[in-house]
């Protein structure tokens, strides 16, 4: 039987040295990218990661977390302008918004949508830029703040370490 928990380590493991990895000043097409390669990989054990701890009594949210940043991930390896990436993403992040206002009673979901819609769009900007480490981070830790509150520890520590590094490099694309 597979552990759940190693699955999820695994991959955030593989997210987090993709987020501390340093992207090449420009890239022709983004599949030419490590730190990309290493997002698609990382974020497929994810997804395993979220339906294996659902069907063992977990929560729905991290799934549909999964599912948006695995589509955000395959959308990234595409080699289209950032305006199509990001329509693609935002339309299935809507999509999910609303399905989860249905499912959900809670206040909390906001901070969990907002966090998981950014981090989508952070994945399909243009690398080495701004906007996708603003992105990054942002999500990642309003996503922080939602796994505290559900003591999902294992998308805790991987947002906390993803904000981390992808904070660093948004910090120092901003002191030059």
């Amino acid at each position: 039987m597979v552990d759940p928990l190693m699955v999820g380590i695994v991959g955030s493991l593989l997210l987090v040295i993709g987020a501390a990895w340093p992207e090449k000043k420009y890239i022709e097409h983004p599949k030419e990218s490590i730190k990309n390669w290493f997002f698609l990989i990382g974020n497929s054990i994810m997804l395993l990661y979220a339906i294996l701890q659902y069907l063992g009594d977990g929560v729905i949210y991290f799934v549909l977390l999964e599912v948006l940043i695995f589509f955000a991930t395959i959308v990234m390896m595409l080699n289209f302008p950032d305006k199509w990436k990001a329509l693609g993403v935002g339309s299935v992040g809507s999509f999910l918004t609303i399905w989860a206002f249905f499912l959900f009673d809670e206040i909390y979901i906001i901070i969990f949508i907002s966090g998981l819609i950014l981090v989508g769009l952070g994945y399909v900007f243009q690398g080495n830029t701004m906007r996708r480490d603003l992105a990054l981070t942002s999500g990642s830790l309003l996503i922080v703040v939602y796994s505290f509150i559900k003591d999902e520890w294992v998308f805790f520590w991987l947002n906390l370490f993803f904000a981390f590094f992808a904070g660093y490099y948004l910090v120092r694309k901003i002191l030059k």
